[in-house]
């Protein structure tokens, strides 16, 4: 069964710019890296979220694969240098996992 991972960046709507910036040099990072773990990301047009919430997504064979990824993350350098510069305009941030239904 395979688990679906968000994880749910609320940021300052007044630094949306800046956040935004940073979330691309995210992606970038993620595309020239093969080792980098592979998401979609997400912007909120309307949900039960603020509009000023980032959605990062993917899907892992298992929750093992899922928590890798999540310490893949923060024992990466370029992903903690990258964090550290973003992580001021963070209002809040939510983990969740889904199990994929595979009937």
């Amino acid at each position: 069964m395979s688990i679906t991972m968000r994880i749910l960046q609320q940021f300052d709507i007044t630094k949306e710019k800046e956040f935004m910036d940073l979330e691309k040099k995210f992606a970038e990072l993620e595309a020239n890296r093969a080792d980098y773990p592979n998401g979609k990301r997400m912007q909120i047009i309307s949900a039960t979220e603020p509009c000023n919430t980032l959605i990062w997504e993917s899907e892992f064979s298992d929750i093992n694969s899922a928590y890798e990824a999540l310490d893949f993350f923060s024992e990466d350098k370029a992903h903690e240098l990258l964090f550290e510069k973003q992580s001021p305009f963070f209002k809040q941030v939510k983990i969740e996992f889904y199990k994929n239904l595979e009937y």
